[in-house]
């Protein structure tokens, strides 16, 4: 069956960004613009009610949820990295706080400083091959902003504080600029790279204390609760009714690598297992068996008459995301929405049609597809080129359009 998509230009956002709406506090990988979801919440009048996002990431869903009115909303991510960003922009904190602990936290940082002697003795962190990836005097100074932040008393600040933290990592180790995956930056480029990175941290910080004042704290009345958890969604108790999420468009290890991107991160944070996250999320494990019936299994057939390892790589993918379904369709109301933003990746020059497979798993657990929207995809941080052969110069394209799914619940139960 061939569930019906409609090319939507309303939702392109020709020359928009995530940051024409909402400045994100922490680059994240993928991130849906807020626009989408703001705009196919109102188209169906979805105003009130409880909202689910089972792969949260940062949080997008949520600014489109209090955008309509809503205001209890659950999120839910095993990356780490994710669950400390969203927490950072949804947790209320007064701005008097965060403004007596910056000037608190500043002065401590740089009496500290004077004391060599103890800065040296600071504890290095668990961080795999830490000095192939920084330099000692980046070492010894990230580890001196941690030991500031960790004397942090209030925890909701001390999480905000986290978030220029994780971004100071980032951009004082040996990666490359603009790369999700951890790819080190060429020896001449070392030899010249001393980044200054306790003012790069204060300059961090008073950029997402102020973003936080001005565009997420004043959304977060009294009444408003958004509760993020770093567990996968399993069958829950709570019954929702709208669920609004962009799911991974494919495994981790050739789609967009979450746990590469916040690896140095989650590894300075303390996180243990930092390098297996990937392995985690969705198509981590490969199937024994191939898909043969459904939607999909034409696509995985073709993939699997020239390579059966990527067509029990993919199958894995797509096994992980009807058990999910399965458990998001059973924790939705009767005349819930589901809204999945997804695009269909090409593997193997065989395009996969994530979008009719979930309108189809969603049919299969009592919902109704109403419509899919295509949309053009001008403005969602992944490559839209890559080479799948890894000949030299041997690309395609992986991804142009993305696609707007919205079922409707007409089963109880």
């Amino acid at each position: 069956m061939k569930y019906t998509v409609e090319r939507n230009a309303k939702y392109d956002y020709t020359g928009q960004s995530y940051a024409s709406m909402y400045p994100n506090l922490h680059k994240y990988p993928a991130t849906m613009i807020p626009q989408i979801g703001i705009d196919i919440l109102k188209e169906f009048n979805i105003t009130k009610g409880k909202m689910l996002d089972p792969y949260c990431g940062s949080g997008t869903s949520f600014i489109c949820g209090l955008e309509c009115g809503l205001t209890t909303m659950f999120g839910f991510d095993i990356n780490p990295l994710a669950i400390l960003i969203a927490k950072a922009k949804f947790t209320k904190v007064s701005e008097r706080l965060l403004t007596e602990t910056r000037e608190g936290f500043r002065n401590n940082l740089f009496e500290i400083l004077k004391n060599e002697r103890f800065v040296g003795s600071l504890p290095r962190p668990e961080v795999t091959n830490i000095d192939f990836w920084f330099s000692k005097s980046v070492i010894a100074n990230l580890s001196l902003i941690k030991y500031c932040i960790e004397n942090i008393k209030n925890k909701n600040v001390k999480t905000l504080f986290y978030v220029p933290f994780s971004e100071t990592v980032r951009d004082c180790s040996y990666t490359r600029n603009n790369e999700f995956k951890l790819y080190k930056m060429k020896s001449e480029d070392v030899l010249n790279f001393n980044p200054d990175v306790i003012s790069l941290f204060f300059k961090k910080l008073d950029e997402v204390i102020l973003h936080y004042k001005t565009f997420y704290l004043p959304k977060l009345s009294s009444d408003v609760s958004v509760s993020v958890n770093p567990t996968q969604f399993q069958t829950s108790d709570e019954m929702f009714d709208v669920v609004l999420t962009s799911p991974p468009y494919g495994d981790s290890r050739t789609t967009v690598a979450y746990g590469q991107f916040s690896t140095l991160s989650n590894e300075w944070l303390g996180i243990n297992n930092a390098r297996k996250i990937d392995n985690s999320l969705m198509g981590g494990i490969k199937a024994k068996h191939i898909i043969t019936n459904g939607v999909i299994s034409d696509s995985i057939n073709k993939i699997n008459s020239i390579d059966e390892k990527r067509a029990l790589e993919v199958s894995s993918f797509y096994n992980d995301l009807e058990v999910s379904i399965c458990n998001v369709s059973s924790s939705i109301k009767k005349g819930g929405k589901s809204i999945y933003v997804v695009g269909n990746r090409t593997v193997k020059d065989t395009e996969l049609p994530t979008d009719q497979f979930i309108a189809e798993k969603f049919e299969q657990n009592g919902f109704k597809h109403l419509i899919t929207y295509k949309r053009a995809l001008s403005n969602k941080s992944m490559p839209c080129r890559n080479s799948p052969t890894n000949k030299a110069g041997a690309t395609v394209n992986t991804m142009l359009y993305e696609y707007i799914v919205v079922c409707e619940k007409m089963l109880s139960g």
